[in-house]
């Protein structure tokens, strides 16, 4: 004989009183998980998820746990750095139509590096040649975006 499985429950969505309801009698009241579960009808992981989140907020919660509004902001961050990544590539892909061979080849320039930008000038920073004759020198100073000039 076969066995049936039991019919998946669809999924619920929660108020926030109900949940704070919930883990008030698990925390406050001395309930078990288990029993307050059973008794509100919910999935035990679920509770716990809240329970191990209330303990967070609260500064009790397991070491490195983070709280509600640390989760918020990493959230908001990831959001953040997915859309810098896709802009990013979309620069990248614009700029190789743009130019779509390198206007200096690397062994042809020298390159010169600020090392101590307010302290002294970038052309009396050491340079570094890769090739034998005099190249072109890109200076580039570090901290200013764009600042790179091109000197033969």
């Amino acid at each position: 004989m076969k066995e049936e499985k039991k019919p998946r429950r669809p999924r619920r969505s929660y108020t926030e009183e109900f949940k704070a309801g919930a883990v008030r009698l698990v925390l406050e009241e001395g309930k078990t998980t288990s029993q307050v579960a059973r008794d509100l009808d919910l999935t035990l992981s679920a509770l716990r998820m809240w329970v191990d989140q209330a303990r967070a907020d609260k500064g009790q919660g397991k070491p490195g746990a983070l709280t509600s509004a640390e989760r918020q902001e990493l959230t908001k961050l990831r959001k953040q750095v997915r859309e810098l990544e896709m802009e990013r590539t979309l620069l990248k892909k614009l700029r190789r139509q743009i130019w779509p061979e390198p206007i200096l080849d690397v062994s042809e320039v020298a390159i010169r590096v600020d090392t101590k930008a307010s302290a002294h000038d970038a052309r009396s920073a050491p340079l570094f040649e890769l090739g034998a004759q005099p190249l072109p020198v890109i200076d580039v100073f570090r901290g200013q975006l764009g600042a790179v000039n091109l000197r033969e």
